[in-house]
């Protein structure tokens, strides 16, 4: 029996990626760990979860990643340093990760999919349910989008999913779903007519196949049930497990074994910086909020595409 009300404490990021579409940074920097603004990519994904009431996260990475671990670590050299050396605002941001929640790590070993990395936090996560937050979908900080799916999955149960409002051409590049619209329970900030049943879910469909304009997208909170699926299904292209694959066994798996499979509609300012440009587009738009650099950097693209339309003239 699912106990439904269980608090979402842990948070699994999958982390083992090679970065490859951002080469040649990050042939030796983990692409999580590239700057957006002033702090690594990855922070703000931890932040996100800190902020959603998550105290434990679990990366799950691989050979040279080493660096994403050092960084939510203590370094005491440096931080004696900044102390004697009386330099309380550099201490104090080196020192922010004791503000976080707590972060382990566990190595994927094989690149074998993301429902495989996700199946490889089945020990420390135990019998319990869990965020899973892939960290190429940055959400602005002032989202609240984890926020509503812990609360939707503490009022009603089951697992619950972000759904992204895409054209159909985009549907192909996703998970693909078929869903219902459901009251909101009360006591949850959904606004009405956002949350969702889904009742088929079918990962990058071809054109003709694309179900409705919502598809998933990377945030999650599931049931411990998701592990039991994971450890059931077969591999698809390139013999990688796929996560949509587990997580569309879940509808028709009954609600007191912890099925059930709910959708959240995104309005939150989200980035794919899975993307160069979504990448640029992150750094520029929190750059511009940033209290210190955001009036000298606005000034900046003014005079910059003032001068690009003039050359261009």
């Amino acid at each position: 029996m699912t106990d439904t009300h269980q608090p979402v404490r842990h948070a699994v990021v999958p982390s083992a990626g090679r970065g490859t579409r951002f080469l040649p940074a990050t042939k030796a920097v983990p692409k999580e760990m590239l700057p957006v603004v002033d702090r690594p990519a990855i922070e703000y994904v931890v932040r996100e979860a800190t902020d959603a009431g998550i105290d434990d996260m679990l990366f799950v990475t691989r050979t040279g990643k080493e660096a994403i671990e050092a960084h939510f670590d203590a370094d005491p050299g440096l931080e004696g340093d900044l102390e004697k050396a009386g330099k309380d605002e550099l201490l104090s941001l080196a020192t922010e990760y004791l503000g976080l929640a707590r972060t382990h790590s566990v190595r994927q070993g094989h690149p074998l999919g993301l429902g495989h990395a996700v199946l490889q936090a089945k020990r420390h996560v135990g019998d319990a349910p869990f965020a899973v937050m892939l960290p190429d979908d940055l959400m602005h900080p002032d989202s609240v989008l984890l926020k509503q799916l812990i609360a939707v999955r503490e009022a009603i149960g089951g697992s619950v999913v972000a759904l992204l409002r895409v054209t159909p051409e985009q549907a192909t590049a996703y998970a693909s779903t078929s869903v219902t619209t459901i009251a909101v329970p009360e006591g949850v900030d959904v606004p009405e007519g956002n949350l969702m049943r889904i009742d088929k879910v079918v990962e990058k469909p071809p054109l003709d196949e694309v179900m409705s304009e919502y598809a998933v997208v990377g945030r999650y909170v599931f049931d411990p049930a998701i592990f039991d699926e994971l450890e059931v299904i077969e591999p698809g292209a390139g013999g990688e497990y796929q996560l949509t694959d587990a997580f569309a066994r879940l509808i028709d798996r009954p609600a007191d074994q912890g099925g059930g499979l709910y959708g959240v509609v995104v309005e939150d300012r989200r980035f794919d910086t899975g993307d160069k440009l979504g990448y640029l587009e992150a750094n520029v738009a929190l750059a511009l909020e940033h209290p210190k650099l955001g009036p000298a950097l606005r000034e900046f693209l003014h005079t910059e595409l003032a001068r690009t339309e003039t050359a261009e003239a």
